[in-house]
């Protein structure tokens, strides 16, 4: 098929871009004709506290990138629809993250399927946002009124999108995130990051937001158990909001956990990331809400036992006692769960299951699934 993702892509970072990218070369090798339609403005300033949306790693190879969309400028919606539409795709295939996107996305899509031969896919991150703002839900019903079938990764996504549609809606899970390079050693991770491979570590990763829950895994490192235990947090990632960055330094100033702790505050690129998991001996995710997480199949990825707490779609990937554990959103119990952690032979036949697991989440399934949803389109 001729197929677009209308979507965040190079030289835009993130979790996004790479999904994008990754899930492109998956359609080419199926032999697919696939054309990234990324954003030439993507955030307003207001919307992206970060540091830069940008990237000054090289462009992937192999991907036909166009950077044209503008998120706040309707005359650029009308004329991305119509350049889209003219190129007469079997498929545009579009994510969905953010209510903010839905006039563009909506606008766009309407245009560009006015042909009556292109079908509209998306793929739902969140159709209920995380922070919640004025407009979110009309912005969304606009932009599912372009959309003809849906992919969700939870199971919590596809309840939500039942109660705003009843267009076909299917699940299947995050795919595993397989392009941050191959697992290195802990010795030479360690080395790469000036920490001590003697010593056992826990890794929190990604954009350090409230709803992530730092504070409490936080709170939980001082736990008298876990602070004889001897294991030390690294935190990687870039704070998204100074108040959130203001109390969890307060929290580290509190219970003195400064030499324990490891705060590296700047987005992390992708070719640094094996390093942060290699480091690790388990991901923590310690998530106050959620739907679905990417940082849950980098760990797949890199083999590394994880900890999560019991919200949205993550305990339906990590099973307990097998490829990790599953905590109930507070401290205490998160605090417990890296505690089954650190006893003898906590997680038997962790390496068979891993790779049991590992093979739910391939980008093949991912994209059978997004295939029969297409055809599911009357």
């Amino acid at each position: 098929m001729k197929i677009a993702i209308l979507g965040t892509a190079h030289p835009l970072r993130g979790g996004l871009a790479a999904f994008n990218e990754r899930l492109a070369y998956q359609l080419q090798q199926q032999g697919h004709q696939v054309t990234i339609w990324s954003f030439s403005l993507q955030y307003p300033s207001f919307l992206f506290p970060g540091k830069t949306q940008f990237t000054d790693e090289p462009a992937p190879q192999g991907l036909d990138i166009r950077t044209t969309v503008n998120s706040v400028n309707p005359l650029n919606w009308l004329s991305v629809g119509s350049a889209m539409n003219k190129e007469q795709y079997d498929l545009i295939i579009v994510k969905f993250w953010l209510p903010f996107m839905g006039p563009a996305f909506g606008t766009i899509l309407r245009r560009a399927r006015r042909n009556g031969k292109t079908k509209v896919l998306c793929v739902v991150d969140n159709i209920i946002p995380h922070e919640h703002r004025p407009g979110d839900k009309q912005f969304t019903n606009y932009f599912i009124g372009a959309v003809d079938t849906f992919v969700t990764m939870s199971k919590d996504v596809l309840k939500d999108v039942k109660t705003f549609t009843s267009k076909p809606s299917f699940f299947t899970p995050h795919p595993i995130y397989d392009s941050y390079n191959e697992p290195v050693s802990k010795e030479e991770a360690c080395r790469k990051l000036g920490l001590d491979p003697a010593k056992k570590y826990m890794l929190f990763f990604g954009f350090i937001r409230e709803y992530k829950g730092l504070d409490w895994l936080l709170q939980a490192m001082a736990d008298e158990r876990i602070v004889r235990s001897g294991v030390e947090l690294i935190a990687a990632g870039e704070y998204y909001n100074k108040d959130v960055e203001i109390a969890n330094n307060a929290i580290i100033a509190q219970f003195d956990l400064g030499k324990r702790v490891h705060m590296v505050t700047d987005f992390i690129p992708n070719s640094e990331v094996r390093y942060y998991f290699c480091a690790a001996d388990l991901v923590v995710q310690p998530y106050k809400h959620a739907t679905q997480s990417g940082i849950t199949q980098i760990a797949f990825h890199f083999g590394k036992p994880m900890v999560v707490t019991n919200v949205g779609g993550l305990a339906e990937v990590v099973p307990d006692g097998k490829v990790g554990f599953v905590a109930e959103p507070v401290p205490t119990s998160i605090a417990d769960a890296i505690m089954r952690f650190q006893q003898p032979n906590a997680l038997p036949g962790f390496e068979q299951n891993i790779a049991d697991e590992r093979r739910k989440y391939s980008w093949e399934t991912f994209t059978e699934v997004m295939m029969k949803a297409v055809a599911a389109v009357k």
